[in-house]
């Protein structure tokens, strides 16, 4: 723009010097070409400030243009993780699918093995609940007959003759020897076989238990007058035993399937055999009521 000034300001001054136009319009051109040096100066202002704009523009837009190409890189590596992200979903959904199927598979057997457990429990719990029942009975059964050998038997036991005693299940009529035998002798005697009726009558009534008659003595040798007969003690305590267990059957009536004989000897005493006291305690017979082996008890299943 500066040439154009130059010219119009070299035309005027020509104009003047020749002297073509008058004073007044002389004068009024220089007015005209101040105006157009103002208007030029302010043109040339708003063009340098359009540069600056345009430079910083220029310099924006190339900032632009460098994010939108790191935009667009970022966005490529997005688009890859999203298709791998994609490609890994379908995976988990077909192993996640095929374990959701053996889950329910194992929920169901799961939920069937707890229908068995739940039903073997119900019958477990039927079978304790008769159990408990059948033990109930059995123990006021054996408290029934224990109140009735202490009772049929009170003066024998106030003499010391005979103890009942009750434990676990077990009840064990005890008689001393001169209730039932003489010194040396293996058969009953007549008072002592009234005893045993009345302790037979007893214990026969008693259902589901067997009867184990047993015979001890003390540890006094047998004498050489009796050694023929009972080489030992184990012999006369046996043959005791075994006098007894046939006055029960023959005479009682109690069958010969629940009722055993065994001898001990010497070797169960309940009393110190160093006195005739204690010795006088360990020649018994006992007559012990145990849980019958012929019952048949079915296994908890």
């Amino acid at each position: 723009m500066r040439p154009l000034f130059a010219l119009a300001l070299s035309l005027t001054t020509l104009l003047a010097l020749a002297g073509c136009v008058s004073k007044a319009t002389h004068q009024q051109k220089l007015y005209e070409l101040d105006e157009l040096s103002a208007a030029f100066n302010a043109l040339e202002s708003d063009y340098s400030r359009l540069q600056k704009i345009k430079e910083g523009l220029e310099a924006h837009i190339g900032d632009l243009n460098t994010r939108y190409g790191e935009a667009m890189e970022r966005s490529s590596a997005l688009q890859q993780d999203l298709l791998r992200c994609r490609a890994d979903v379908g995976r988990l959904e077909k192993v996640l699918s095929a374990r959701s199927a053996e889950a329910g598979a194992a929920m169901s057997e799961m939920r069937q093995a707890i229908d068995r457990l739940e039903e073997e429990n119900r019958d477990l719990a039927g079978q304790v609940e008769l159990e408990r029942i059948a033990r109930e009975a059995r123990v006021a059964q054996m408290k029934s007959t224990f109140d009735e050998l202490v009772d049929k038997m009170e003066n024998e036991i106030e003499r010391g003759e005979v103890t009942i005693s009750e434990l676990q299940g077990r009840l064990t009529v005890n008689m001393v020897e001169r209730i039932l035998f003489d010194s040396g002798k293996a058969e009953v005697k007549t008072a002592g076989l009234e005893v045993l009726q009345r302790v037979g009558s007893i214990l026969k009534g008693v259902q589901d238990k067997d009867i184990r008659v047993e015979g001890h003595t003390d540890n006094i040798p047998i004498s050489a007058a009796l050694a023929k007969t009972f080489p030992t003690n184990w012999e006369l305590s046996t043959a005791r035993a075994t006098d007894v267990v046939h006055f029960l059957q023959e005479k009682v009536g109690i069958d010969g399937q629940r009722i055993s004989a065994c001898g001990f000897s010497q070797y169960q005493p309940v009393a110190d055999n160093a006195t005739a006291q204690g010795r006088a305690q360990n020649r018994r017979i006992q007559i012990v009521l145990v849980p019958s082996e012929k019952t048949v008890v079915e296994p908890l299943k």
